[in-house]
C-alpha cells in the first residue's frame, strides 16, 4: 500500500501505480499586469508585456504534486493547436506524466488580470461544451491503477463519480469561489471525500454552506479559504468551523494566480502522510504563500525538503483559533481579498 495505507481505514485495495490521478483542467492563461483591477478611462492603455503560461486548476495541482514527489497522473482534453502544443511541450520539460483526448473544440484559455499587490480577475473562455465528457473506456485504466483522485470543477468529468465510488478511491475537489447554490458545483461538493473552496463568495454563509456540504454528502472534511484572513475547517462529526491564521509570505508578493492550487496539493499531500488535519492545513498555508512570491501562472512550486523545513519552522507558532460560531463568520461584500493562502479567489472554475 502507498500513501500511509492509502490513507483509509480498513484500506484493502490493491497497491497502486499512480498515488495521484488529476482528471481535468488543463489550459493556457494570458496574464495582464495592471495597475488596478478596474477599467480605466479611455479605450487604450499601455501595460507590460502579456506572457502566456500553462495553467488552470488541474495544472496546478497536478504539477504541484509532481514537485512533491508524488507518482502523479493527469489526464484531460487538449486542442490540436498552439496552446496544446505548449501544453505537451511544457509537461515534457518538467516530466509530467500526460495523457490527452483532441477536442475540436480547442483548449482552453483565459485572461487574468493582475495587480501590483498580487492579486487578479480571470476571464476564462469556458470553450468545452455542457454535453462534452470523458469516454469512460479513456479515464477508467488510470483509475483503477490510483490510490486518489482529484476532479476539476470542469464539467467533462462529472460522471467519474460512479466509478470512482465503486472502487473505493478517495476522492477530492475545489469548488473555487462557489456561493452554494450554483448547481454546476454541487455534484462535486457531495461526491468528494475531501472539500475545499473559497470563502470569497459567501460572506455570512460560511456556515451554513460548509455544513450542507457534511450534511448532504460525503466529504470527511470541508476546507474554506480566506485570504489574508487564513482558512476555516470543518470536520465531520465536529460542533463548529475552526479557523486558522494566514501564514506570511516570506517573499515579497507579486502574483496569486495558483496559490489556491498550492494550498490543496501541500494540505493533501500531509494528509496522505498521516498527518493530523492542523499540520495539513499549515502546509497548505506555507505552500500557497510559496507560490505568491513567483510572477505568472504555476511557475514555481515548494518542494518536499522546502516544505518540510518551512512548516517544522512555523509548527510550534501555529494554533487554530477555536471554534467559529455563524454569527461571527459575517464579512463585507465589499472586502479585498489579498493573497496569503490561497489568494482572492474571483470566477475561476477551471
Amino acid at each position: 500500500m502507498t500513501l500511509t495505507e492509502q490513507h483509509r481505514p480498513g484500506a484493502d485495495r490493491r497497491p497502486a501505480d499512480y498515488d495521484v490521478l488529476v482528471v481535468g483542467g488543463v489550459g493556457v492563461d494570458t496574464i495582464v499586469r495592471v495597475e488596478e483591477l478596474r477599467v480605466p478611462p479611455g479605450d487604450s492603455v499601455f501595460v507590460e508585456p502579456l506572457r502566456d503560461y500553462v495553467g488552470h486548476t488541474g495544472n496546478g495541482v497536478a504539477l504541484g504534486w509532481h514537485a512533491l514527489g508524488l507518482r502523479t497522473k493527469f489526464v484531460d482534453f487538449l486542442g490540436d493547436d498552439p496552446q496544446g502544443r505548449m501544453v505537451l511541450e511544457h509537461y515534457a520539460r518538467v516530466g509530467l506524466d500526460f495523457s490527452h483526448l483532441v477536442s475540436p473544440h480547442g483548449t482552453p484559455r483565459s485572461a487574468n488580470l493582475v495587480d501590483p499587490r498580487g492579486r487578479r480577475f480571470s476571464f476564462y473562455d469556458g470553450r468545452h461544451p455542457g454535453d462534452l465528457r470523458l469516454p469512460r473506456a479513456f479515464y477508467l485504466p488510470f483509475l483503477e491503477r490510483t490510490a486518489h483522485v482529484h476532479l476539476s470543477i470542469i464539467g467533462h468529468n462529472q460522471d467519474i463519480y460512479e466509478d470512482i465510488h465503486r472502487l473505493g478511491v478517495t476522492s477530492s475537489t475545489d469548488l473555487h469561489d462557489w456561493d452554494g447554490r450554483n448547481p454546476h458545483h454541487r455534484r462535486y461538493a457531495l461526491d468528494s471525500d475531501y472539500v475545499f473552496l473559497s470563502a470569497a463568495a459567501l460572506h455570512d454563509r460560511l456556515h451554513t454552506v460548509m455544513r450542507t456540504i457534511l450534511d448532504e454528502g460525503r466529504a470527511r472534511f470541508v476546507v474554506a479559504t480566506d485570504g489574508a484572513e487564513g482558512c476555516h475547517l470543518l470536520e465531520r462529526g465536529a460542533d463548529g468551523i475552526r479557523h486558522f491564521p494566514a501564514v506570511r509570505p516570506e517573499r515579497p508578493v507579486v502574483d496569486s494566480n495558483g496559490a489556491g492550487d498550492a494550498f490543496v496539493t501541500a494540505f493533501l499531500h500531509s494528509l496522505f502522510q498521516g498527518r493530523p488535519l492542523e499540520e495539513c492545513v499549515l502546509a497548505g498555508s506555507v505552500s500557497g504563500a510559496f507560490v505568491c512570491g513567483s510572477v505568472g501562472t504555476h511557475t514555481e512550486f515548494i518542494d518536499l525538503p522546502g516544505l518540510r523545513a518551512a512548516t517544522a519552522a512555523r509548527r510550534s507558532s501555529y494554533r487554530s483559533s477555536g471554534s467559529t460560531a455563524p454569527q461571527t463568520q459575517a464579512r463585507s461584500a465589499q472586502s479585498t481579498r489579498r493573497s496569503g493562502d490561497g489568494s482572492a479567489r474571483t470566477r475561476r472554475t477551471h
